[in-house]
């Protein structure tokens, strides 16, 4: 048995009404031009919206392992133990956090 945790943050693309502001330029060979643009024809997409939807849908498999991650029964518990045992107070992190950050030096008077 496993446990499965999963954070979802979803991305939307949208292909109507949208103003996109962002430019994104890129090189192709022959080959992959046809083959993005034979796809974009099959998903009856244009080839901008094709390209988007693909790229998107690969950064979000990309970051997925960032949000989620999957653990045995055993992982669960330890790890959630963990998260449950008070917190350990570190004095170098107290002062650090507790110094005026360099930003902040010369804004205070």
């Amino acid at each position: 048995m496993y446990v499965h945790c999963r954070c979802e943050v979803p991305v939307r693309v949208s292909h109507s009404r949208t103003i996109r502001t962002k430019r994104i330029n890129l090189r192709a060979t022959d080959r992959q031009e046809k083959l993005i643009r034979t796809g974009a024809e099959t998903t009856g997409l244009s080839v901008t919206d094709f390209i988007l939807d693909s790229a998107c849908v690969q950064a979000e498999h990309v970051l997925a392992d960032k949000r989620e991650f999957v653990a045995s029964p055993k992982q669960w518990k330890v790890f959630v133990a963990a998260l449950d045992r008070p917190a350990k107070i570190k004095p170098e992190l107290a002062r650090l956090f507790s110094d005026t950050g360099v930003l902040d030096r010369g804004s205070r008077k």
